[in-house]
């Protein structure tokens, strides 16, 4: 199917690409890597789009950088592949690695990028539970108001919906994910029925602070079970001061199942996500704390 007439601007600076966006309002789009743009279009599941403002050549935001401490700095052009494929991320947070090879195909992540993936807003993205669990937080342009931080926990505001509000201008420019730092370990699995080009039935990632034997500190994320990714609360309250024997991780699964409100779609029946929460909570629980290095 031939894609409709649009207006394409390429713009060479983030002033420019918020002035336009702004303008434009929601007959506008910003195109990094073009992967939900394209088939939006294709589609026919945005008829109002007349304009795509292409940012791919825009100076500093295409970047991965690590700092010991600090965590990792990833730019808002930087594509899925280069994540999932970085040396320094995959010995650093091998999760966020992971979370970036499950997105769609190997053609997809090498034009896709992360930002694209969290700002699209899916509720089965899979890079969004890892970086709700890692405590991970955004960086928002806009030309009027400057730059501003966001942290993940309140990225998303609604079903397609997050922070950054197109109509004013606004632009992700960066996510930042904070260190691993001693007797901390992370994971993310995702359940799919293809290993690619196949959205999540459930993704499940977690973080943990381990004492010892005992869960000092955890965060539990929940992806393709409500509107918006998730946090697990309950779960994560019952982890904390306990070994993880495999009755507690098995009654920690439990507890996440619980904490959920998935639909019934042509992938999957709500009973299923339900129950594949369950399973897949022990195992990324369990995934976390074997991760953390000695």
């Amino acid at each position: 199917m031939a894609l409709p007439t649009f207006d394409y601007v390429k713009a060479a600076s983030l002033d420019e690409a918020s002035e336009l966006q702004k303008k434009a309002g929601n007959t506008a789009m910003i195109m990094a890597g073009g992967t939900d743009i394209i088939p939006l279009l294709r589609d026919r599941k945005r008829t109002e789009l007349k304009t795509i403002i292409d940012i791919k050549g825009i100076p500093g935001l295409d970047g991965l950088t690590y700092e010991e401490g600090k965590g990792l700095k990833i730019g808002g052009l930087t594509k899925l592949y280069t994540i999932q494929n970085d040396p320094v991320v995959n010995e650093k947070n091998k999760a966020v690695a992971d979370a970036a090879h499950y997105v769609a195909s190997a053609q997809i992540r090498r034009k896709g990028t992360m930002a694209g993936n969290i700002c699209n807003a899916s509720p089965s993205a899979d890079t969004a539970p890892i970086l709700i669990a890692m405590d991970a937080s955004v960086k928002i342009y806009n030309k009027e108001t400057g730059e501003r931080t966001v942290p993940m926990d309140d990225f998303f505001t609604g079903f397609k919906k997050t922070a950054v509000v197109p109509e004013n201008g606004d632009i992700l420019t960066e996510i930042d994910i904070p260190d691993l730092g001693p007797g901390e370990g992370s994971a993310y699995l995702d359940h799919s029925v293809r290993k690619a080009m196949d959205l999540a039935i459930v993704g499940v990632a977690a973080w943990l602070k381990m004492d010892g034997r005992k869960v000092e500190d955890v965060r539990l994320a929940l992806g393709g079970v409500a509107i918006t990714p998730i946090r697990a609360p309950k779960a994560e309250a019952f982890l904390k001061g306990k070994e993880l024997t495999d009755d507690v991780l098995e009654q920690a699964g439990e507890i996440a199942s619980g904490e959920c409100s998935p639909i019934d779609d042509v992938r999957a029946s709500a009973e299923y996500r339900t129950d594949m929460i369950r399973v897949y909570t022990k195992r990324a629980v369990k995934k976390a704390a074997d991760s953390i290095k000695a």
